[in-house]
C-alpha cells in the first residue's frame, strides 16, 4: 500500500479524479481457497478444511499467467488492476481497510484497467490519497477471497483535482464503459445504490427524466457484483459506450 499522499488543494466536496495511466504485474502471484470462516465458505462445505495456497508464474509481456494444480498447468490471460484505490473518510477514528466506502478504498473492481479514470468525492482536506492490492486477474465476486495477488513492477497515475463533479460515491470511465458503485452489507441496498448513481449519470448525459433513465438502463445497464468477501459487499453499474446512441 502506498499512501497517505496528500493533494495540494483538494478540498472536501471536490472530486479527485484518479487516472490510470498503466499497470504492470510482477513475474508471481497467488491466491488460495477454503479454511476461512465465512459465508461463502460455509455454503461451499469450506470453512473447516485446510486453506490451499496457488502459486501463478506471471508474463508481463503476453499479459498470461500459469498455475500447477496436480500434474497439470491452467493458463489465464491477465487483466491486472488496483485493489485498494482510495482517499480518506471524513470520520474521526481508526478504520478498516477491507471493506469499500463512499470515498474509495478496497473496491476490488476487475474493469479499473489501464486507461481508466476512477472519480472519488473528497471528505478531509489535501484528500489523503493511498493506492495498493494488486491484482493480476480477478472474477467479478472474488468469490474465494482473492484474485491473483500480485506485486506491480510499474503503477502510473495521474492524480487531477475537479471542481466541476459533484458525486457523493465513486464512479470511473473505463476503456468499456461508464460505471457507478454502491456497497452495503446488504447486496440488496449495494445494487440499489449502484443503480441509483448509474440512473443519476443517465439523467445528467442524455437529459432525460428519471423514468425514462430508468428504462434505457433497463436495456443498456449491466449489474455487476463486484465482490461479496468483504464484510461490504459491492455492486457495479455498466452502462457500455455506444449502447445508447
Amino acid at each position: 500500500m502506498i499512501g497517505p499522499i496528500a493533494i495540494r488543494g483538494a478540498k472536501p466536496g471536490m472530486v479527485l479524479e484518479v487516472k490510470l495511466n498503466d499497470i504492470v504485474p510482477g513475474w508471481y502471484g497467488h491466491n488460495w481457497a477454503g479454511g476461512i470462516k465465512n459465508w461463502q465458505n460455509n455454503c461451499l462445505g469450506l470453512s473447516n478444511t485446510e486453506r490451499v495456497p496457488f502459486d501463478w508464474e506471471l508474463n508481463s509481456n503476453t499479459m498470461t499467467g500459469s498455475t500447477k494444480i496436480g500434474n497439470r498447468f491452467f493458463h489465464v490471460g491477465l487483466q491486472p488492476f488496483m485493489g485498494v484505490i482510495g482517499v480518506a473518510p471524513v470520520e474521526p477514528g481508526i478504520h478498516s481497510t477491507p471493506p469499500p466506502r463512499y470515498c474509495g478504498g478496497n473496491i476490488d473492481c476487475k474493469e479499473l484497467v489501464k486507461g481508466s479514470s476512477l472519480f472519488l468525492p473528497i471528505a478531509v482536506d489535501e484528500a489523503l490519497f493511498s493506492i495498493g492490492d494488486g491484482h493480476a486477474l480477478q472474477g467479478d465476486g472474488e468469490v474465494s477471497g482473492t484474485a491473483i495477488e500480485c506485486p506491480m513492477d510499474h503503477v502510473d497515475v495521474t492524480l487531477i483535482v475537479r471542481q466541476d463533479m459533484n458525486i457523493s460515491l465513486p464512479r470511473a470511465k473505463t476503456p468499456s464503459g461508464w460505471i457507478t458503485f454502491g456497497f452495503d452489507e446488504d447486496l440488496n441496498k449495494a445494487a440499489a445504490l449502484a443503480l441509483n448513481e448509474m440512473v443519476q449519470l443517465m439523467e445528467e448525459f442524455f437529459e432525460i427524466e428519471k423514468t425514462a433513465a430508468v428504462a434505457l438502463a433497463s436495456v443498456a445497464v449491466d449489474l455487476r457484483i463486484t465482490q461479496v468477501v468483504n464484510g461490504v459487499k459491492g455492486v457495479h453499474a455498466v452502462l457500455p459506450h455506444g449502447s445508447i446512441r
